[in-house]
């Protein structure tokens, strides 16, 4: 085995499908954690950056906008649908925002944006009409190149083809084995499989996998609780994606009549795997104060998702310094349905030492880290 990956969500698979497409032998091993952020995503995709992102952020969104609807669109034509639709992203307000429109229209003229494709100012009428559980006088702004994306279908699209490339898959708990002052690859039941490289990208459980071997990962958990509603009677297919942003509240429809909102945070829930009334009443109102249509709906479930998250608000991805043979991709946080894809596949460049043609030095798992 040439590279081992840890983590079957949507950053390992990613990285699996991207080093099986060039050909290298490559083992993943899935583990059964309860709560894989992939799961629980939202699903809204808005991959592009802000003019007050770092610039190492600022390269790897615009990278990785690129990237996505090249992969998904790939995935598709080989027969693998990966639940990427390009339905237009919303932005709403209860007033019209001269300011708002003005940032994302003279992005969306920047070289490296053309993914944005076209911006439009929404009156009144105009954003329900596209949203009809909107307040009917409810101003918006619509991204062209929005899209919407199913984690579970997209996971599976890329593990498939990766598989069909010649994959290999292991279920169970993975534990690091250390031998002659490096990474060897890793020990599931009583079996040790090495390789030259390992890839860690089990998401929020990454730090616990190094712990042993005495490296301190900065990443924690982040407890999201989310809601899928029913809307029986309504096709809610070509509705685009919402975020609200006086709320920082975002809610996604999926074929063919259902819609899912973003989750609450809570960053000192740990582990704990358990949906709350208390969660579910903030998402209730939340959701009811952003799309008073919603009154109508039936609540269809309810999910729970731990997400990886890093003190100072930035992925971690590279090598470890203290772990020789390992390479660490995690750290989205919320966003990895947005940049998972192409997360994985620098992942997969690093393990492989080729160019990734970024910046990945303010990245690098060992890092010291501050709050941001």
């Amino acid at each position: 085995m040439d590279v081992i990956v840890v983590g079957g969500g949507i950053v390992g698979a990613s990285t699996a499908y991207h080093l099986c497409k060039k050909g290298v032998s490559t083992l993943l091993v899935e583990t059964d954690h309860t709560g894989q952020a992939t799961q629980a995503g939202t699903g809204v995709i808005h991959p592009w950056p802000f003019p007050w992102d770092a610039p190492t952020d600022w390269a790897f969104k615009l990278a990785a906008a690129a990237h996505l609807p090249h992969l998904m669109n790939e995935l598709d034509q080989d027969g693998h649908p990966p639940g990427y639709e390009i339905t237009g992203s919303l932005s709403v307000e209860t007033q019209e925002s001269d300011s708002a429109f003005a940032l994302m229209d003279s992005l969306s003229r920047r070289e490296g944006f053309e993914t944005m494709a076209g911006v439009h100012r929404l009156g009144p009428g105009r954003a329900h009409e596209l949203f009809p559980l909107l307040n009917e006088h409810d101003h918006g702004i619509l991204i062209e190149g929005g899209a919407r994306l199913d984690g579970a279908l997209a996971r599976h699209a890329l593990l498939e083809a990766a598989q069909e490339r010649g994959l290999h898959l292991r279920a169970g708990q993975a534990r690091l084995l250390w031998e002659k002052d490096r990474v060897s690859g890793v020990q599931v039941g009583g079996e040790h499989l090495r390789a030259p490289v390992t890839v860690v990208a089990a998401g929020a459980w990454s730090a616990q996998l190094l712990a042993p071997l005495g490296v301190d990962l900065p990443l924690f958990p982040v407890r999201g609780q989310m809601a899928h509603f029913a809307l029986p009677g309504h096709n809610t297919r070509t509705w685009p994606g919402v975020r609200f942003g006086t709320h920082d509240f975002h809610a996604v429809a999926f074929a063919p009549n259902r819609v899912a909102t973003s989750g609450t945070r809570r960053p000192e829930a740990g582990f704990t795997h358990q949906a709350t009334v208390t969660e579910l009443s903030y998402l209730l109102n939340t959701a009811l104060a952003t799309m008073p249509g919603l009154g109508r709906a039936g609540l269809d479930r309810t999910r729970v998702g731990f997400r990886p998250a890093t003190h100072d608000g930035h992925q971690l991805l590279g090598p470890h310094q203290k772990a020789p043979g390992l390479v660490v991709a995690t750290g989205l946080d919320g966003q990895g349905l947005t940049f998972g894809p192409f997360q994985g596949r620098v992942a997969a460049q690093l393990a492989l030492q080729e160019p990734t043609g970024l910046d990945l030095e303010p990245l690098r798992p060992d890092r010291p880290t501050q709050p941001s």
